[in-house]
């Protein structure tokens, strides 16, 4: 909790932060006794140049976001309207908890041809193509869709850009064809790596561990699977979403990592969704990320079996693919592959929209 030695109005609204302008200017504070209050054991603490944090414990996460954006900011401009300084990339999906975007140093999107230092906590992006904004936490920033493109901009790692694009899809923060919009947008598709994460989010991958699974069957003669389609049972009723799924044959495939498994609880919960599949007829082939990585013949094998065995089918599943939608933009191999089979399915456009998702 923020505790100020004396009242700074200003800086009740921004966590306990201020800048060196809102405190003279504004609240009408010598510049010698904001020096004498940031000298070391003062009450204050000068976090970046002409931003001081009115406290004498640490900053939090949300303290050092913000004060990124003060540091940004133009001096004469309210900080937290997000018209001159916006917080950005890996630091703003830091905000909203996703994984693997870490909050240092902080991208900060500044109106070009404003020119401003980089810092090791801090790196101003002018842009010419101003975002809009929303405000996270207390702090001003960039739409995830945006923050989700500037964070591929600089990322260099495939599985880096591959996950982080996948947890920003995956839990609701924008929709995969937006996503793949902005983009397009901001010229990244010309990157391998990024073009082949926005394709796998296109198909409705939505994992590293999925998206290496699907990168294993593109290189073989199966049949192309949907990526976590929806199955309900023929009343109606939800059923689950498989990982991968061959409607006609009625096989699944379940990318079972430990990360998400490792409870009593949630394993027993896996096991009722394969129980609950194979009521409805539906035949499961179970796998880890390490055995698609290290041993992918196994996996292929049993796959192979069981879509061999299902054709033609005796008992046809009782399970439906409804809503699913996939829109491949780039060919997966250069001659193409086929989509899959319609099988039981019912298209409805942008089906996987997520709730969540405000863009």
């Amino acid at each position: 909790m923020i505790t100020l030695r004396e009242p700074v109005p200003v800086a009740r609204r921004q966590l306990g932060l201020a800048t060196r302008h809102q405190l003279t200017t504004t609240a009408g504070i010598p510049g010698a006794t904001l020096t004498s209050r940031t000298r070391p054991g003062g009450p204050w603490q000068r976090l970046l140049p002409r931003v001081y944090l009115l406290q004498t414990g640490p900053p939090d996460h949300r303290q050092r976001a913000l004060a990124a954006v003060l540091y940004a900011a133009e001096p004469a401009a309210d900080p937290l309207s997000g018209d001159t300084a916006a917080l950005t990339g890996a630091a703003a999906l830091a905000l909203l908890g996703i994984r693997d975007a870490p909050a240092v140093p902080a991208d900060v999107v500044i109106r070009a041809p404003r020119r401003l230092a980089a810092l090791p906590q801090v790196r101003p992006r002018p842009t010419s193509r101003w975002p809009r904004t929303l405000t996270v936490s207390g702090i001003p920033s960039t739409r995830p869709v945006r923050a989700a493109a500037d964070f591929a901009a600089r990322a260099a790692h495939p599985d880096r850009i591959r996950s982080v694009l996948a947890q920003v899809v995956q839990v609701g923060w924008c929709h995969p064809h937006d996503l793949h919009a902005e983009l397009r947008a901001s010229r990244l598709l010309a990157r391998p790596e990024i073009r082949a994460a926005a394709s796998e989010l296109l198909a409705g991958v939505r994992s590293v561990a999925e998206a290496r699974a699907r990168d294993v069957l593109t290189g073989t003669d199966l049949p192309t699977p949907l990526w976590n389609a929806r199955l309900y049972t023929l009343d109606g009723t939800f059923l689950a979403t498989p990982d991968a799924y061959w409607p006609d044959e009625g096989v699944a495939l379940e990318v079972d990592s430990a990360e998400y498994h490792y409870t009593r609880d949630a394993w027993h919960a896996t096991l009722r969704r394969r129980l609950r599949l194979e009521a409805h007829g539906v035949l499961v082939v179970s796998a880890t990320p390490s055995m698609i990585r290290d041993t992918p013949a196994e996996v292929i094998a049993a796959l192979h079996t069981l879509l061999t065995l299902t054709t033609p089918r005796r008992t046809p599943p009782t399970a439906q693919a409804r809503g699913h939608q996939q829109l491949l933009l780039f060919p997966e191999t250069p001659g193409g592959r086929t989509p899959a089979r319609g099988g039981r399915i019912r298209t409805a456009a942008r089906a996987d929209a997520s709730p969540r998702a405000a863009e």
